[in-house]
């Protein structure tokens, strides 16, 4: 039995949900955000929030059972508190800065790399070697930082790259004299 799926998803004060036609629509102070869910489960909405079952005792079944669940409270929480990811820039030179909605960066490569940020996600730069990625919808929170950190992974030698704040990176010895 999913020990996750099994809790009810609570609507915090300020939230309303909306269930319709094998969707749910969640709107809340941060925005607007929409899921269908799969065949395999059954919604209700009650007092308690929204709580999620399989529909039989199928492998299937209780396997979207506590996903569905998760992605409702992900839903519930972006539309009420957002999510953010905050990444480092970590070598000599590499430098960020906004250009209007635009992130602009130095990495050490021939040219600038210019990244526009998409709908709903808020990118901002409090100092030039941090990034801080924001938004309603995790996934496309996480998207962007991933894309990011894409233009220059941190190296295991010397550690040099776009890396997540709080993020180990293993270290390699160099070549032996």
């Amino acid at each position: 039995m999913s020990r996750i799926g099994k809790l009810p998803v609570a609507i915090p004060a300020g939230v309303t949900a909306t269930l319709a036609d094998g969707g749910l629509t969640v709107k809340g102070p941060k925005g607007e955000l929409s899921m269908s869910f799969v065949e395999d489960v059954t919604v209700s909405q009650g007092e308690d929030g929204i709580t999620i079952r399989p529909v039989d005792d199928s492998k299937k079944s209780w396997a979207m059972w506590g996903m569905q669940r998760a992605l409702v409270a992900n839903l519930v929480q972006g539309v009420s508190a957002g999510f953010e990811k905050d990444l480092e820039l970590v070598g000599v030179g590499y430098r960020a800065q906004m250009q209007g909605s635009s992130l602009k960066l130095s990495l050490g490569l021939s040219h600038d790399v210019v990244y526009d940020a998409p709908q709903g996600v808020t990118i901002a730069c409090p100092k030039p070697t941090e990034v801080k990625i924001s938004g309603a919808d995790k996934q496309q929170v996480g998207q962007v930082a991933a894309e990011i950190r894409r233009f220059r992974p941190p190296e295991p030698y010397k550690g040099k790259g776009i890396k997540y704040v709080g993020e180990y990176i293993r270290r390699k010895e160099g070549k032996k004299k």
